[in-house]
């Protein structure tokens, strides 16, 4: 009795141990020069400097006359969304491009928030910052830093901006919003330097969130923003008071996970599945290898050889809007594909995702934007942060129409202290641009779980 009382005791410990190690684990990085040429001996240049969009008739000029250039080519009969973007549509959209979008109005749109920019690691780093207008004397606002995916941008999160920074309801949470543009997306200054990948950039937007005065703060990312705002809570995950995600592909398989896979379809309930997960993972072959491998090509181009597909984007804006719009009609919603104008308009407007791609044309960010994923894979699938458990308090959006669906199992295998796990109603991958509404509330209900009431 004695004798396993002892080894208890010691097995007992060294889990302890382990389990203590596994929380007190960060992820460990070091400050880069990502500027043209040797860094500078003096210190870096700290100042904030405003930024205003602009454009000029020479800009628009431009962009007609490669429009009118265009070469069409006919769709197959039959196609819809299938092949990639529709030729017969996209010439629809190039005409209203052409002839009825009103680039200096967005432009505008786009300058209703403050912007700015400031030097980090020998890049400008660009971010809106809009703080609330009538928040009530003594009280204090709660700071957001929100990081978007490509191929979108701050914009994203134009719609929510209102929502969070001035709520309706008096017992929401009011926050102050701080929105970046990863280097090499939008205004934000590409990296001169090769290995400029999700880490770099999660150390670069602490520096930017110390510049800005705020030691602690809430995070939330989609896409690439889901990978960069989760390594900003590896790296200092007191700084990072809760992290919201609306993306969150499969960490690598653990025995639950694996378990999950093979028996979940019998045995949902041993593995907390519900309806949704089964059809949504189910039948495997279906959902884990032929949907993913449909729709990843980009990413193998991307990921390899970004700067040969890359320019030929640069110098042509049809190709570039094929490109980037093909994205938000079939990851809004797969089955987009069977429509023959690929659903675009059924959640967004024309003018909404032309400005984002006019971001693109305009920042001339497109190749940059592509480099992202050659530095985030050519580092390998085993790098430190892809087998580090996360351990800041965390929120996900299960958005139904999401590229990759992950149960809420899945979800805890690689975040520790998942909080809140909401299906949401409706949705898809460009969730904050889609449906604002929703997801304003979801960072709502995760804040307020925190015990972060209205002050």
């Amino acid at each position: 009795m004695i004798l396993e009382l002892v080894v208890a005791t010691v097995i007992g410990g060294v889990i302890f141990m382990l389990v203590q190690r596994i929380r007190k684990q960060v992820l460990k990085t070091e400050d880069g020069w990502y500027g043209a040429g040797e860094p500078p001996t003096g210190e870096e240049d700290t100042s904030i400097r405003p930024f205003t969009v602009q454009t000029s008739d020479e800009e628009i000029e431009d962009l007609h006359r490669r429009i009118d250039m265009t070469r069409p080519v006919a769709s197959l009969e039959d196609s819809q969304f299938h092949y990639g973007f529709n030729s017969h549509y996209l010439q629809k959209v190039v005409s209203y491009w052409r002839n009825d979008f009103d680039w200096r109005r967005q432009v505008d749109q786009l300058n209703r928030y403050p912007h700015f920019k400031t030097s980090i690691e020998g890049i400008d780093v660009h971010y809106v910052h809009v703080k609330p207008k009538n928040l009530r004397e003594g009280a204090s606002a709660v700071p957001l830093i929100m990081v978007h995916g490509w191929p979108g941008s701050f914009y994203e999160f134009y719609g929510m901006i209102p929502l969070l920074t001035e709520p309706s309801n008096p017992d929401d949470v009011v926050f102050e919003v701080i929105c970046p543009s990863i280097p090499g997306y939008g205004f934000s200054e590409a990296s001169h330097k090769k290995g400029f990948d999700s880490v770099c950039a999660a150390r670069v937007f602490h520096k930017l969130m110390k510049r800005l005065g705020f030691q602690q703060f809430y995070a939330h990312g989609g896409d690439w923003g889901w990978l960069v705002t989760t390594n900003m809570a590896q790296l200092e995950p007191i700084t990072v008071k809760g992290l919201h995600v609306n993306f969150a592909p499969p960490a690598k398989p653990g025995l639950a996970m694996a378990l999950s896979i093979v028996l979940g379809r019998r045995f949902p309930k041993l593995f907390g599945f519900t309806q949704f997960d089964i059809q949504r993972l189910y039948p495997l072959m279906q959902s884990m290898l032929t949907e993913p491998v449909k729709e990843s090509g980009y990413m193998h181009i991307q990921a390899t050889k970004p700067d040969t597909a890359g320019r030929g984007l640069n110098d042509s804006p049809v190709g570039l809007a094929a490109y980037i719009l093909e994205k938000f009609s079939t990851w809004t919603d797969h089955d987009f594909r069977n429509l023959d104008d690929g659903g675009l308009t059924r959640k967004f407007s024309l003018d909404d995702l032309l400005t984002n791609v006019m971001i693109y044309w305009t920042s001339g960010c497109i190749i940059s934007s592509m480099r992202f994923y050659k530095e985030n894979f050519s580092k390998g699938l085993n790098q430190p942060h892809s087998k580090m458990a996360v351990h800041v308090p965390t929120g996900y959006a299960c958005f139904p129409k999401e590229l990759m669906h992950t149960p809420k199992l899945w979800v805890e295998q690689k975040y520790r202290k998942l909080k809140t796990y909401s299906p949401m109603a409706r949705g898809g991958h460009f969730a904050a641009m889609e449906e604002p509404e929703l997801m304003a509330a979801d960072i709502q209900k995760f804040v307020k779980t925190l015990g972060n009431k209205k002050k």
